[in-house]
């Protein structure tokens, strides 16, 4: 190995154990105090009660695990956004599991909170996989009620879904481990079933000192929307544990008799490792985000036996296109090529640009893979598509265009994995977040933006300088690349894998050697909803 991939390593691995520490403080929810307090009512936390859940030893993957990150800073912060997703597997069925974290502010729901709460929805609606909800929440959090409340994806979208997965066939569970309030309190119900643990779960549209106040009826929450009342007298529950692991336990039980599913036949064979190493990715991929590298040298430790059948091999090489294998299933793989390469005319391509050539070659792959029903992985290092009269007068618009047409009407599942760069129009071309990826993940060396951090601090740079100057002010060197600095640095903070996480523009920030199975269980999940729809690109024909 050479110094270069050494230093690579180091670097990649640095990333990587960055990572696994925020990772951990994430894990902590609102703090090791709030933790001691939730277990001195007799109550487990929300990924205790996810992991009992869970089949021991089985594979299962967070959604939005650093949701929230850095954000609400004034409110004392949201860790995962108050509320904890899984997908996993009970009693050998895939589900989607979605928590509440009563350590973080009495599990109170923030805006992002309810942006992770309907992309948990969404993937049970797209995959028609089970939905568990285990409810352990104080409600909206007030201060910030007017985003979260009334619009559109708001907190009442919650509600809407759970009637159309209902009519869907989609089975929903869900259990009250504590707090379920005020317009809460209609997602349990809205549930297929619904179960309550006593004396520390409650559901009431209004809590006792609402009810004093309204109406002037003294009365305790217990008696007022506890397990007694609800499994005795109004009959809004179905079961009523004795505690969190009984009511886990029995959905267990229930879980375990749902029937099969129809599939939708996605071809798998069995599983076989990567013959190349794949921890060597750590050296392979570049510790700056504009050097070069051979994305074949990726995708070989990505693959089943490292075997990768190119389509259009010789064309449009600043993309490769091509079949493989992972996990055993079936895949069609388009991935931005990083090295300089030469074209068909014997011109050289920069690496990461998306050329007229290599759009043709990506739009006409995606209709292949529609054709041939198999899901589709996008592996993203782009900084956009090429620029520049030549590109313009060939029509560069025109093959983008067919290219993202293909991408957004493809009706087989997406996956994208965002491996370094995701800039401009090419995060939308290579099924960037706004295009329904089934699973969208990041590795901890992505950046996405608009451009880089160093191209974007020398616009905004120029742009202040005028303004400044307009009003006779004059910068030497020094406090120009003062600015520049201070730009880069704010926009940098942007471009962070972790600023996307936050926002939910990803589903998570990954370590690259578990991509294999995000996209195994994702295809897995995406296999228990068989999809009629024809792929038709409307009038951008090829």
């Amino acid at each position: 190995m050479d110094i270069n991939f050494n230093k690579n390593e180091d670097h990649n691995k640095l990333k990587l154990s960055e990572l696994r520490n925020k990772m951990a403080q994430v894990k902590l929810g609102g703090g090791k105090k709030r933790i001691e307090k939730h277990h001195a009512k007799g109550k487990m936390t929300a990924r205790e009660r996810i992991d009992y859940l869970l089949d021991d030893d089985s594979n299962s993957i967070e959604i939005g695990a650093f949701a929230g990150d850095g954000m609400y800073e004034e409110h004392g912060g949201c860790p995962s956004a108050g509320v904890v997703v899984k997908i996993g597997y009970i009693q050998g069925k895939q589900c989607v599991v979605v928590a509440n974290d009563a350590t973080v502010k009495a599990g109170a729901w923030f805006p992002i909170t309810g942006k992770k709460n309907l992309r948990a929805q969404e993937i049970s609606i797209e995959n028609k996989l089970p939905i568990i909800y285990l409810v352990d929440s104080a409600g909206v959090y007030l201060p910030m009620q007017d985003e979260i409340f009334p619009d559109k994806e708001h907190f009442g979208r919650i509600f809407r879904n759970n009637a159309v997965m209902s009519s869907m066939g989609i089975t929903q569970i869900s259990a009250v481990m504590g707090s379920c309030v005020a317009g809460g309190a209609y997602l349990p119900i809205m549930s297929d079933e619904a179960l309550i643990v006593d004396k520390t779960g409650s559901i009431f549209l209004a809590g006792s000192y609402l009810v004093k106040a309204a109406i002037g009826e003294s009365i305790d929450n217990e008696t007022l929307g506890g397990a007694t009342t609800h499994s005795e007298i109004s009959g809004v529950t179905d079961y009523k544990a004795k505690n969190d692991k009984d009511a886990l336990d029995k959905i267990r039980n229930i879980v375990g008799k749902i029937g099969a599913f129809e599939k939708s036949g996605f071809n798998r064979t069995e599983a076989e490792n990567p013959t190349e190493n794949p921890e060597e990715i750590y050296g392979i991929l570049p510790k700056s985000r504009s050097d070069q590298y051979d994305m074949l040298e990726i995708i070989k430790r990505l693959v089943d036996k490292s075997e990768f059948e190119q389509y259009k091999e010789g064309y449009g090489k600043s993309l490769l296109t091509g079949y493989a294998r992972i996990d055993g299933w079936a895949v069609g793989i388009v991935a931005n090529q990083r090295k300089v390469v030469k074209n068909k005319k014997g011109e050289m391509q920069f690496g990461g640009v998306i050329y007229s050539d290599s759009a043709d070659k990506a739009t006409r792959f995606i209709a292949n893979c529609n054709q041939k029903k198999i899901p589709l992985v996008f592996l993203q290092d782009v900084t956009g598509f090429m620029v520049g009269s030549k590109s313009e007068h060939g029509g560069i618009i025109k093959d983008g265009a067919k290219m993202v047409n293909a991408v957004s009407n493809s009706v087989v599942p997406k996956f994208t994995v965002v491996i370094g760069n995701s800039y401009g129009a090419g995060n939308y071309a290579m099924c960037g977040k706004a295009y329904d990826p089934r699973l969208i993940v990041a590795w901890p060396s992505a950046e996405l933006a608009v451009m880089s951090g160093n191209s974007a601090a020398k616009v905004l740079l120029q742009i202040e300088k005028a303004s400044l100057e307009k009003n006779g002010d004059v910068l030497d060197s020094q406090k120009e690349k003062a600015l520049f600095d201070k730009i880069k640095k704010r926009y940098d903070n942007q471009i962070s894998p972790y600023y996307a996480a936050a926002r939910l523009w990803t589903d998570a920030i990954i370590d690259p050697l578990e991509t294999r199975k995000w996209i195994s269980m994702g295809i897995e999940a995406a296999d228990h909803n068989p999809n009629s729809k024809k792929f038709n690109m409307g009038v951008l024909q090829v």
